[in-house]
């Protein structure tokens, strides 16, 4: 018997279904929608390519001043914010209790309903609270016209990525030397000589896309020679990478260098800008060999810096995060911020401006970091029982705060806590009720960009794709409660939606002489909002800093303090945001897990970089666990023997150690953040996160680190 057959021919369909298109919208046809990308706080426009429905590609917005058509690994990985497989779906009420992560659909009216009546009931309007991080502008003014409405204290904005990169050390120096709380814009493109402590102004600094840009116009040598950059810190970061020169100073002596230099300028009256007389008393204190030997850095090598600095025609200093995280932040920046004050660089050309702060009054109402002193009140508030309902968003405190803050055990005295997060993290699954917000590339909203441009700006953000799934805007969320409760809340929200709300302070700068495109109409102008990405002016009008508050006392003269005795733990921690990670909020995303350390080449996990000298003595190699112990905590992770860090210096990346936040991130690595004291810069308030000293034990156990040029660890492959 013979039996043959005929194979059938086979042809792959792939059926993408696009509910209710555009009636100018062909199917295949890609659309670009200008938006503002929300994975850091930097406000970069972005434009995002949807085919069919669905968002492929984000790039950088070409038309926008702040970062010119850039964009990094973070921005580009937002589309997996969007299509992540475990975002919240739904409003949710936790029916197990806290922790239980058992979750109980509920329609919008019901969530809606149960908040404005968690509101009515409280007996007092000061026992609500609302932490969040740094809120896009738009929702911050109405969460706070809400709160404010029914006599409650505006939100208290406070997250690790702000701490990390000392934002509201920041703002209090500017305010301090300008009078006026805004952000410096460092003009680097033309700058000649770049002295940086502690700024890693290519990474996760402020607004690094820009910078990043900028920096690269600075090395083209537009002054007829290459411009100079010296990095001033105890790791050798990927900024430092980048310079000509690094200086790997010993945590918390960074204003010691910057006051011996600046000693230096004045007694040798070095440099170009005139007589230095005006700042002699401000270095009247300072001995430039003390201040040597208290730096660790030899006064031959002072001496050539200070006159590196002052012969250079558009020098600047950068007073960076890391110096924000000792105990004398605020005196090392105001001495560093001081040296550009010495060669007449506020308001110059390669020098410091201020950042705009809006272009009309409502778009001046934008989010300040709150102090680490607020949020300590606030927890001191929880676990003595006088907060009843506290509201979330925008940040995850149970995993950002150090554990010796008591966040975790005040949280669990709050009677009702409500969280407005797409994905379930250590803070979330504490809440009653989870809200969850729309991704940002669902959203509307509007950013006024802090540090910005020269150009005065606004970004604008748009959905780019309907919500995937029944969330809500956070916006429309506060708008309908605000509905319901009625009364004086109801005028302080009159909108019928975000989007009313938004048009309205839009049509505020229709007409505008000084932006880049004009409309006849209202609707036409707010269409145009939409295709550019936002509002600015076509010239530079750039902010001077207003020099009347300069102090005119001696330059203060403080010594670091460190938690944890010499003796018994003899190295100092320094902390860093991961360049792809952040200080966590990217470890969801498996882009960004797999995106190599650009210093260390690791991925997908914690390590701790060890000096080749410090390994050596210890007896520990790559891939040894070693336990990193403080007087607050300890954790285990594999080695990295790395060469660019000092001997008495542990350096471990923040973002991993996740107890949930997805499966790409849950039972990663560790959180370092355990490890550090609650102590504060007592001039500024902030959180010393970097004033910690640690002790280091081998356990003759070893792990293979996932590596660029290893893919034997535990990574990518392993994830179901």
């Amino acid at each position: 018997m013979v039996v043959t057959g005929i194979a059938p021919s086979i042809r792959k369909l792939v059926l993408e279904p696009y509910v209710q298109p555009p009636e100018e919208i062909l199917p295949g046809q890609d659309t670009w929608y200008a938006s503002t990308c929300r994975q850091c706080p930097a406000g970069c426009g972005i434009i995002v390519r949807v085919i069919n429905g669905r968002a492929k590609k984000i790039e950088g917005n070409p038309l926008h001043p702040l970062n010119q058509g850039k964009l990094c690994a973070r921005g580009q990985a937002g589309l997996q914010v969007l299509y992540h497989p475990d975002r919240l779906k739904n409003a949710v009420r936790q029916v197990g209790g806290r922790g239980s992560l058992q979750y109980e659909p509920l329609y919008w009216s019901e969530a809606l309903d149960i908040l404005t009546e968690k509101l009515e009931s409280l007996s007092t309007p000061n026992r609500v609270a609302f932490l969040g991080g740094l809120l896009p502008s738009h929702l911050y003014i109405l969460s706070t016209r809400l709160l404010n409405s029914i006599g409650a204290e505006s939100p208290i904005i406070y997250d690790l990525h702000s701490a990390l990169e000392g934002r509201y050390s920041t703002l209090k120096l500017s305010e301090t030397l300008f009078g006026s709380p805004e952000l410096p814009i460092y003009d680097l493109a033309n700058a000649e000589v770049i002295y940086s402590f502690g700024a890693n102004f290519l990474e996760t600094w402020m607004s690094p896309v820009s910078q990043s840009h900028a920096y690269g116009n600075m090395r083209q040598g537009q002054f007829g020679g290459r411009g100079f950059l010296v990095q001033f810190e105890p790791r050798l970061s990927a900024t430092a990478a980048s310079a000509d020169e690094w200086v790997p100073l010993k945590p918390g002596v960074e204003g010691y260098v910057a006051l011996a230099i600046g000693r230096i300028i004045v007694e040798e009256r070095l440099g170009n800008v005139g007589s230095h007389r005006p700042y002699a008393g401000l270095y009247q204190n300072i001995d430039v060999r003390e201040m040597a030997a208290a730096s660790q850095v030899p006064a031959e090598d002072l001496n050539r810096l200070a006159r590196i600095f002052a012969n250079a025609d558009q020098a600047m200093a950068i007073p960076g995060g890391g110096l924000s995280g000792q105990s004398n932040g605020q005196a090392s920046m105001l001495a560093i911020q001081t040296l550009n004050l010495l060669v007449a660089q506020f308001g110059k050309v390669g020098g410091i401006f201020l950042s705009q702060p809006g272009p009309t009054a409502a778009y001046r109402q934008n989010p300040k970091v709150d102090s680490f002193g607020n949020v300590t009140d606030l927890v001191d508030r929880m676990q003595a029982g006088e907060i009843d309902l506290l509201l979330v968003h925008g940040t995850n405190p149970v995993f950002e705060l150090p554990a010796s803050t008591g966040f975790a055990e005040a949280i669990a005295r709050v009677p009702y806590v409500i969280s407005f997060s797409s994905f379930v993290d250590e803070t979330t699954m504490h809440a009653d009720l989870v809200l969850p917000d729309h991704t940002y590339l669902e959203s509307w909203g509007h950013e006024v960009p802090s540090p910005g441009s020269g150009k005065p700006t606004v970004s604008s953000q748009q959905p780019v794709v309907r919500p995937l799934y029944d969330t809500r805007s956070s916006a429309d969320v506060f708008l309908a409660v605000a509905k319901r409760l009625g009364g004086e809340a109801a005028k302080a929200l009159p909108w019928t939606d975000e989007v009313a709300f938004l048009q309205e302070l839009a049509d505020e700068l229709h007409g505008s002489s000084l932006g880049a495109y004009d409309a006849t109409t209202s609707n036409s102008f707010w269409a145009l909002w939409r295709q550019y990405g936002g509002w600015w002016t076509e010239k530079e009008i750039p902010r001077e800093p207003d020099l009347s508050a300069i102090p005119q006392d001696p330059l203060p003269i403080t010594e670091p303090v460190y938690d944890g005795e010499e003796q018994d733990y003899p190295f100092h921690l320094h902390l860093y945001p991961s360049v792809t990670l952040s200080d966590g909020r990217g470890a969801h995303l498996p882009w960004l897990q797999g995106a190599p350390d650009p210093m260390t080449t690791a991925t997908w996990g914690t390590w701790v970089e060890l000096n080749p000298e410090t390994a050596s003595k210890l007896g520990v190699d790559d891939n040894d666990i070693v336990r990193v112990i403080s007087p607050y905590g300890e954790l285990e992770a594999p080695v990295v023997v790395y060469p660019g860090i000092r001997p008495d210096v542990v350096a471990i990346p923040v973002g991993q150690g996740h107890q949930q936040y997805g499966r790409f991130a849950q039972k990663r690595g560790s959180n370092p953040v355990a490890l550090v004291s609650a102590i504060t810069d007592s001039e500024s308030g902030s959180l010393a996160w970097g004033a910690t000293r640690v002790q280091i034990e081998a356990t003759g156990r070893k792990e293979i680190l996932p590596r660029l040029e290893s893919l034997a660890g535990e990574g990518r492959e392993s994830i179901g």
